[in-house]
């Protein structure tokens, strides 16, 4: 749909109502923040209640504080004192009795301290009055036992008078004192400890008081907590019951929705949004029932009309009230002689025909453009003097115009003009819209039924002709009978000859359907081709590049080489050889294959021997991988079957060789068993069809996948990076052979769960089967021979190299960064550069790379290999240059890839240079001189 507003033409649009941002004065007390004041209320509450408890716990321990220090300290100085008193009068008599002066310490020594005892207790009796009365009646008793009793009788011992001693003793003047004091001192005490009781009785008090306080501050957060809760849930529910109820009332009425129903909410949060949600709902639905409606009411005028310009005439005033429109004219398609132009047939409230133009060319005016274009246009703002409608009380003019192409088949048959004084609404322009196409197949249709009944009526007027002139012919017809005769025969010729034409025509189309399917056929063939050669460049490569490294160090080595060294080089040679040269063997059976011949020799096969061999080949396998293998065989096999040995135990082979290579854990079973008639009926035999099924608990295969894995270099993971490296080989092999043995291979798989491959073959082959090998299955044993040759030979290692050119100097130091998944092709190239004195760290995958440089990012050069598992080198030197910045750090690709391209693709990954697999060794020493030299000197 297209539309022109204000003189702008606009594109083909479909016209969607979204409605506006809703406004809303006032405070929007929505549920979030009612929860929040609830959550907040909850937590003032307990804020409050817990600075009241630990208020009250304060002082509690300060109370504790003061029985555990100040009451304690009260009763240990009164039992300090008590004790001076005991010693002075203790040391006293000892000198008395022994005249020894030694006894005079102790009393010395109490009369020092009793005085300070005294005043610290004297101190800490300051908030106690009566306490501090009887302390104070202490002292003097204290001084004048001192003064009367103590220093007297020591004196007078020390004068030697024995009569002032005895008189002093006779009137026990010390004693009395000496009882007076503990008289005091125990009363103290007394009082001090029923003190420190009271205390400790009050502070349990307290204590119970505490408890009281923490439960009932415990009951009332309880109480207002729940009282928020009712109070905000309740506000929350109520609001949400009234838009429920309101939608309620809306879609369960008996009668037929009342889309014009509104719903009204009066709270100011997020009930009050979903209801105008549900409002704007319901104005959409009005619409779109508008629109259905008038869709409806629109084809129902259609029928029983077969007249063209009544159906034009009843559209345009069906439609033009439904658009609110005061005037509409409809244009209809007419081809004369090769010129097609539209001319008007129907018109709605057209006071004045001379005005209206009659027709219109393509692209002439807005109705030829419209049509031309096949887009409606929208204009608003029409000025005075466009044209007027006019009616009984005068003439006005619209302001707003509405041009409509009706297409069928994608050609215009019509075009439809409108003109209102109010805008035309989105739901106009949807319903013009959705009746462009139909009423475009309603003109078709009834201009249809009109050149039938033309047709029909000049059919008519020629029967009638023709009526006459049989009569004026009657005569002739006995002259006309052998005439009518030949043409007979002649038309039955004809007739064969149209059956024959049409079916030539079947033929035809029959040979381009076949031709056509053919091509698409060499396409996908050449596809396969360009995808085998990029693999195979890659699978060959990687072998034959370690062969190649390892076989030129061997050359270039000198003879003090460590033996051990040159034994650790041959073995890799060897097994890089030897895999290779299996490569090859797998490319030459699916060669012949594919060639369409190959030789199958039946012979007597001991079936009996198959779960030994299975044994010997892979329970070190299953060993290595801590895996179980069983090998389980049905009573009922037979000992001898016919068919050919050698294949069917290589398709076995790959079989268990998949299994044990996608299988981490678990275990793999292989069951030999009679298959039933019901499981293989494609497969015709005579003696019986033998099931050997290998099931894994390996990582599964999709369904999706599971024709796909039996294709040339096809894995599960789809990609070049596997996770479980290998060609894809194997399986297409294994089915191809099945073939060529007259059985079949099935497969059964849930991802995560395992696999089940069930091999069934006939257990006699009737026939031998001879074939041959195209040249390219030659071209590959020609190969395959050079390559046995090349892992048989010797490799030497007698040629050292003694010399160092100067160039060499600039490897020592130097820190490489080897990105390669073979390990093969990494033991070769870090001996290599390790020779030439160069730092080599290896990562197996591009992920390993980025995660090593982002540790560490002191590489002077990085080896990114191309074909890698879990990320390669294209994605991982894109992200080395984009994600991790390193743009000077200088990137060598080495691919196996020989494909056209290949080179731009590197480099537009972020590749520095280039090389290809098989390395060259000299050549990639003189790359590496090349970039390191820049990096050392970037002028």
């Amino acid at each position: 749909m297209c539309s022109i507003q204000n003189g702008t033409i606009y594109g083909r649009i479909r016209y969607i109502l979204i409605p506006g941002a809703m406004t809303i004065k006032g405070w929007n007390y929505n549920i979030h923040a009612k929860i929040i004041t609830g959550y907040l209320t909850i937590l003032v509450c307990l804020v409050l209640s817990l600075l009241i408890v630990i208020n009250r716990m304060t002082a509690l321990q300060n109370e504790v504080d003061f029985v555990s220090k100040h009451d304690i300290e009260v009763h240990d100085l009164a039992n300090q004192i008590q004790k001076n008193i005991l010693q002075m009068e203790t040391g006293m008599r000892g000198y008395v009795i022994t005249g020894n002066e030694e006894y005079l310490e102790p009393y010395n020594l109490a009369s020092r301290s009793w005085l300070d005892n005294y005043n610290k207790l004297h101190s800490m009796l300051g908030d106690n009055g009566s306490q501090k009365g009887n302390l104070d009646e202490i002292k003097p008793l204290m001084m004048t036992w001192i003064e009367k009793s103590g220093e007297y009788v020591i004196n007078q011992k020390k004068a030697n008078n024995v009569e002032a001693l005895d008189e002093h003793f006779t009137k026990n003047t010390g004693k009395k004192l000496t009882d007076q004091l503990r008289t005091q001192l125990d009363s103290f005490l007394t009082n001090e400890k029923q003190l420190t009781a009271n205390r400790i009785t009050q502070l349990n008090q307290n204590n119970t008081n505490l408890k009281i306080t923490l439960y009932a501050i415990i009951i009332l957060v309880t109480v207002i907590t729940i009282v928020t809760a009712f109070f905000l849930s309740n506000s929350i529910v109520r609001t949400i019951k009234q838009v429920v109820e309101a939608i309620k009332s809306i879609t369960d009425s008996e009668s037929e929705v009342d889309l014009t129903t509104r719903i009204k909410v009066n709270t100011r949060d997020e009930t009050q949004e979903l209801a105008e949600a549900m409002n704007s709902l319901l104005s959409n639905l009005e619409r779109q029932s508008w629109v259905q409606e008038s869709m409806t009411d629109i084809s129902t005028m259609y029928q029983g009309i077969t007249d063209i310009t009544e159906l034009s005439q009843a559209f345009v005033t069906k439609l033009a009230p439904l658009l609110e429109a005061t005037y509409g004219v409809v244009y209809l398609r007419r081809s004369q002689g090769g010129l097609v132009d539209y001319v008007k047939v129907a018109g709605y409230a057209i006071a004045n025909e001379e005005r209206v133009a009659a027709s219109f060319r393509l692209g002439e005016g807005l109705i030829g453009q419209a049509a031309a274009d096949k887009r409606i246009f929208l204009i608003d703002k029409l000025p005075e003097e466009h044209f007027e409608v006019t009616s009984g009380l005068g003439a006005s003019s619209p302001t707003n115009l509405l041009i409509a192409p009706i297409l069928f088949e994608d050609r215009v048959e019509a075009v439809v003009e409108f003109a209102a004084f109010q805008p035309f609404l989105a739901q106009h322009l949807t319903l013009l819209d959705l009746l462009q196409d139909k009423f475009g197949s309603v003109i078709s249709s009834v201009n249809g039924r009109m050149e039938v009944e033309r047709l029909l009526g000049e059919s008519q007027i020629l029967t009638e002709e023709l009526q006459a002139q049989s009569e004026e012919l009657q005569a002739q017809s006995e002259e006309l009978q052998m005439q009518q005769e030949q043409l007979k025969v002649t038309n039955e010729f004809l007739e064969e000859q149209k059956q024959f034409a049409e079916q030539r025509a079947y033929d035809l189309k029959k040979a381009k359907d076949e031709l056509e399917e053919y091509s698409l056929k060499l396409q996908m063939s050449s596809q396969y081709k360009t995808d085998f050669l990029a693999n195979m460049s890659h699978e060959l490569r990687t072998p034959l590049n370690s062969i190649l490294i390892l076989s030129q160090m061997l050359m270039e080595s000198n003879t003090e080489m460590d033996s051990a060294e040159v034994s650790e080089y041959a073995r890799v040679v060897n097994t890089s050889g030897g895999d290779l040269l299996r490569l090859i063997d797998d490319i030459l059976d699916l060669s012949k294959i594919e060639a369409g011949k190959i030789e199958i020799l039946t012979d007597e096969v001991n079936v009996t021997e198959i779960p030994q061999m299975m044994r010997n080949l892979f329970d070190p396998v299953a060993a290595n991988k801590n895996v179980m293998f069983n090998v389980l065989t049905d009573p009922d096999v037979p000992a001898v079957i016919l068919t050919d040995g050698q294949r069917l135990q290589q398709i076995l082979k790959n079989l268990l060789s998949n299994a044990f290579k996608f299988t981490e854990r678990g275990s793999v079973t292989v069951r030999m068993e009679m298959a039933a008639p019901e499981e293989v009926p494609d497969i015709q035999a005579e003696e019986g069809v033998l099931a050997i099924s290998v099931t894994d608990t390996g990582i599964g295969i999709p369904l999706e996948k599971q024709q796909i894995i039996f294709d040339a270099f096809q894995q599960v993971d789809g990609t070049t990076n596997r996770q479980y490296g290998g060609t894809g080989l194997g399986l297409s092999i294994c089915r191809e052979f099945t073939k060529l043995l007259g059985g079949a291979l099935h497969v059964q798989s849930e991802p995560g769960k395992g696999s089940t491959f069930t091999l069934y073959i006939p257990c006699k082959l009737e026939s031998d089967y001879y074939g041959r090998v195209d040249d390219y299955g030659l071209a590959l044993e020609e190969v395959a021979a050079s390559t046995r040759v090349l892992t048989e030979e010797e490799v030497p290692a007698d040629e050292p190299t003694e010399v160092e050119s100067s160039g060499d100097l600039l490897f020592k130091g130097k820190k490489v960064l080897l990105v390669e998944d073979d390990g093969r092709n990494v033991f070769a190239l870090v001996t290599a550069l390790e020779r030439k004195g160069v730092t080599v760290e290896v990562a197996e995958n591009g992920k390993r790379a980025i995660e090593m440089l982002r540790q560490q990012a002191d590489f002077d050069l990085i080896f990114m290999d191309i074909m890698m598992p879990v990320m390669g080198g294209y994605e991982a030197m894109q992200v080395i240059r984009q994600d991790l910045g390193m743009q000077s750090l200088p990137i060598i690709a080495l691919t196996a890839k020989a494909m056209k391209g290949e080179r731009d693709k590197c480099m537009e990954a972020g590749a520095s240079d280039y090389i290809m697999k098989p390395l060259n060794i000299d050549q990639l020493f003189s790359l590496m001189r090349v970039w390191l030299t820049e990096q050392v000197d970037p002028q």
